[in-house]
């Protein structure tokens, strides 16, 4: 006789493997998935690089981030290409493989537009940026992957937080405030910090062994994009933090 209440009987021999063998598939599924994701954006991340270094390079093309108009168009121009290449009807349309192009032109666009942090910090400032965001990266996406706790509420706060950032940033290009700049690099580094655990988390729990491989693999692309934004706005605080500007 047996105390607390009536036990749950044992499942039979057969239905208990046949679900550690789901628990198994499943698991080896959402790594394999995350693997899409890890190895999509590190390649976006490898071609933004590269992409920024060499145009760098170029005397002409360096001489139009002078100029006030282009500025100011090279910085829009990442948010209107996200916008025209992951729109609504692309991923019902497209394949993962297009999704994938798409991708990676992006993250060549984003690279031209960061073409300015090549001219004005020098190299090792900008390795050191990248080590510490890679570093920081890796230990939030880490934390947020094997944590129980529910990361889901932190959503609307940090998305809020995110547009309070930009606000502050236009705000800043006009008073031009050193103090002001520090708050806003301490804050972004924080709030992209906080955007990398959720969505991590976010992907995890989105995954599903049923949707298929090419359902997953667009998906993979999504995750991955999302991602890349955190990791390059993170570096960019980052590296205002650590670097001096030349």
């Amino acid at each position: 006789m047996t105390l607390g209440g009536p036990q749950e009987p044992p499942l039979p021999k057969p239905l208990e493997a046949q679900r550690n063998a789901g628990a198994v598939a499943y698991d080896e599924g959402l790594r394999s998935y995350f693997r899409k994701v890890y190895n999509t954006m590190s390649v976006g991340l490898v071609v933004t690089g590269l992409v920024a270094m060499g145009a760098s390079m170029i005397p002409g093309v360096a001489a139009l981030f002078t100029n006030p108009i282009f500025a100011i168009i090279f910085a829009f121009l990442p948010m209107a290409a996200g916008l025209m290449l992951f729109n609504g009807g692309a991923m019902m349309t497209k394949s993962a493989s297009d999704l994938s192009a798409r991708f990676y032109l992006f993250s060549a666009i984003f690279g031209f537009c960061l073409t300015p942090i090549f001219m004005v910090y020098a190299g090792a400032d900008i390795a050191r940026a990248f080590f510490i965001t890679a570093a920081t990266f890796a230990v939030t996406s880490i934390w947020s992957y094997t944590t129980k706790t529910d990361l889901s509420k932190w959503g609307s706060f940090l998305f809020m937080g995110a547009i309070g950032l930009l606000i502050a940033i236009v705000v800043n290009m006009f008073l031009k405030s050193t103090m002001m700049d520090f708050i806003i690099s301490c804050a972004g580094v924080l709030i992209y910090t906080g955007l990398v655990a959720y969505d991590t988390q976010n992907l995890k729990e989105t995954y599903a062994q049923s949707s298929g491989d090419e359902a997953n693999s667009k998906m993979a692309v999504l995750g991955a994009l999302g991602l890349y934004m955190n990791f390059i706005m993170l570096f960019q605080f980052i590296l205002r933090l650590v670097g001096n500007r030349e």
